[in-house]
């Protein structure tokens, strides 16, 4: 009983010190408006009137400093840079025919690894452990024994997940191919020429002058990579409308070797894709859009080997291509991340967590180094959290170091059970859950956080624009009245 009185004494103590840091001016403007109002009641009638007339009014001076009033409001307001919107996005649906449930994901490996048991074992193993359900789809190519991975099965899987989404986007938004200025389209594993991009401007039959960017090799944060070019392509265009594109082709990055470290994307990657409608058009597109872009904090590792290194594309010893995962990833990941936030933080915080964070930082540098480093309290800065479904274990991490709760991270971990890690689309997935279960409100804020090779920790702020209905169409619509299931830690093939 006495610990459970602490407990919420403690807690009164540090929503005290939280109201009054936050709202410092507030407190101290009260008092002395009070002292003001009652200073003014005290005021007889003619004392009023001298103070009044004591008052001298040079029309001259007055209009030069409403002149300059108005002239510096208007540089003002020139100089903002522009609001970026989110007006819609897609995601991928994949069809039911594409399924790969444990049990035929399990069969294909020791067929095709008939001769490796320690590796079809180790592939259980991770499968078991990670996080994904019996509904996560791979492409056509890879249902093969053997798989057939080739160019031609590559650019099918690309036509259907880049056209899908994009036939869905503008259905959504009404918007005509011809209207887009600025296409990117990031795929970090597939590369052809000609580009992913000039493939959608091609089908779509967009403008001769459409400015088209086609990002590769940058890993699952390529999606946020995407989103600050944008941002920064329509802050110095105005009038425009971007259209983001991520995915990942996963045919031809099909491992079939034996090489552990190669072997875990098998078990995890899934097919996936989205396409994001950005505008600058606040007076068309403000009122419908159903986001604001507020902040994008980007950071790069890859002048450290390890961070350089933990992601790696090579061949094994066999000369079979597959994406290499270091045994330090977590770890790299966790560092990237301490940085990230500590760009991010000042931008996002309240007075009373950045006040408490620098506490801690000066305690550190000059009383004591070992003392533990200040988390701050992101709960205070965002309502939604969507941490890229890159597996079990980041979620974990991200949920353990930002002191989540269960609900916090929950439309990460229904992704990753639903669809698998679909690299830089993951985030719109878990996006699209939110929505689907009703919960984005007017005013909330969303924070979008992804990790890529490189090494980069990535990070958007969303501010939701107005209350969003659930949606009767999209990637959950079928499934979402089965969620949140209980994913247990393993689950027993």
């Amino acid at each position: 009983m006495p610990q459970a009185q602490g407990s919420v004494k403690l807690k009164c103590a540090k929503l005290g010190y939280q109201y009054v840091v936050n709202h410092f001016l507030t407190c101290l403007l009260l008092p002395t408006m009070a002292m003001v109002f009652v200073q003014a009641i005290q005021l007889g009638p003619e004392e009023i009137s001298n103070l009044w007339n004591s008052i001298q009014f040079d029309s001259t001076k007055t209009v030069c400093s409403s002149f300059v009033v108005i002239l510096v409001s208007i540089l003002y307001i020139m100089s903002r840079p522009r609001g970026v919107y989110l007006v819609d996005y897609a995601c991928y649906k994949p069809p039911l025919s594409l399924r790969v449930p444990f049990s035929i994901f399990m069969e294909h490996s020791r067929i095709i690894l008939g001769s490796e048991p320690k590796s079809v074992e180790f592939q259980m193993k991770i499968l078991e452990r990670s996080g994904l359900g019996e509904d996560t789809c791979l492409p056509p190519a890879i249902h093969y024994i053997p798989p057939a991975p080739n160019m031609d099965t590559a650019r099918e899987e690309a036509e259907m997940v880049i056209f899908s989404v994009m036939d869905a986007l503008f259905k959504k938004t009404e918007v005509k191919p011809k209207d887009i200025d600025f296409l990117i389209v990031n795929c970090s594993l597939f590369s052809p020429t000609p580009s992913l991009s000039a493939m959608v401007v091609n089908k779509y039959k967009m403008r001769d002058n459409i400015k088209s960017y086609n990002l590769s090799g940058m890993g699952c944060s390529a999606g946020l990579i995407s989103i600050d070019l944008a941002r920064d392509l329509l802050q110095v265009h105005p009038k425009s409308i971007a259209v983001v594109v991520s995915t990942e082709i996963i045919t031809p990055n099909y491992y079939r070797g034996k090489d552990r470290s190669m072997l875990l994307p098998n078990c995890l990657f899934r097919m996936g894709a989205a396409a994001i409608l950005l505008s600058n058009k606040w007076w068309a597109d403000q009122r419908r859009a159903k986001y604001k872009l507020l902040h994008t904090v980007r950071t790069h590792k890859g002048s450290n080997d390890k961070s350089y290194n933990c992601v790696y594309e090579t061949e094994d010893s066999e000369g079979k291509t597959g994406i290499s995962l270091s045994k330090d990833l977590m770890a790299i990941a966790g560092e990237a991340l301490k940085s990230n936030i500590t760009s991010l933080g000042p931008l996002v915080l309240p007075p009373s967590e950045q006040l408490l964070f620098l506490l801690s930082l000066i305690g550190r540098k000059v009383f004591n180094t070992k003392l533990k480093p200040y988390i701050p309290d992101f709960k205070q800065a965002f309502e939604h959290f969507c941490i890229h479904a890159g597996g079990r274990a980041v979620i974990d991490e991200l949920q353990k170091n930002l002191q989540l709760s269960a609900e916090h991270v929950e439309a990460s971990r229904m992704t990753l059970h639903r669809f698998g890690n679909t690299s830089s689309s993951s985030l719109w997935y878990e996006l699209s859950y939110l929505e689907a279960k009703g919960r984005m409100k007017k005013g909330d804020r969303i924070w979008q956080i992804a990790f890529g090779s490189g090494f980069k920790c990535n990070s958007a702020v969303w501010k939701c624009n107005k209350t969003i209905k659930t949606p009767s169409d999209g990637p959950w619509s079928d499934c979402i009245h089965k969620y949140p299931v209980y994913i247990p830690e393993i689950v027993k093939l």
